[in-house]
């Protein structure tokens, strides 16, 4: 079982990086249960994991500095071929691929979105999901590398709309 420690970042699927800010006990009809209580990076929401339930949350480390360097492989890819599909059948497919918070996916998701994008106008949905699987992989991979080295490409820089 996964655990993690005050001060840990970690990552929750579908809303981001979070702090651990606390671990604490507290009981519920008549059993002591015990929680992470964490913060999100971006916005300071709070949210109350059952240590129990890591795995079923999907709660996970942040990745490695070598998986980061696999996920902007994955973002350089060119010779991609999307789908002709109708634009809400491809967004329900994209939405599973971010729910699963695997960095990989949500990774495949912001590549095609802006390869998309460069050929024709994204449906507002799109242009939403494209937003938030950027924000998802932003701040995890500046953990996971640092912000220079991530940074370091203009073809990255653009993908992630960053100007100078």
């Amino acid at each position: 079982m996964q655990t993690f420690n005050i001060g840990d970042n970690a990552v929750y699927p579908g809303y981001g990086v979070v702090k651990v800010v606390a671990i604490e006990t507290k009981e519920m009809l008549g059993s002591k249960v015990t929680f992470y209580n964490m913060q999100l990076v971006d916005s300071g929401l709070k949210i109350m994991v059952p240590t129990t339930n890591v795995k079923s949350a999907g709660l996970r480390p942040i990745i490695s500095k070598t998986d980061a360097t696999k996920v902007v492989g994955i973002l350089k890819e060119k010779e991609i071929k999307i789908d002709n599909q109708t634009w809400n059948r491809r967004y329900r497919e994209y939405m599973e691929k971010i729910k699963t918070g695997s960095v990989f996916e949500i990774a495949e998701v912001l590549r095609d979105l802006f390869l998309l994008k460069a050929d024709k106008e994204l449906s507002f949905g799109e242009r939403k999901m494209l937003d938030n699987a950027r924000g998802l992989l932003l701040k995890e991979l500046t953990l996971a590398t640092g912000q220079e080295e991530l940074f370091k490409e203009e073809e990255i820089k653009a993908i992630f709309g960053i100007t100078g």
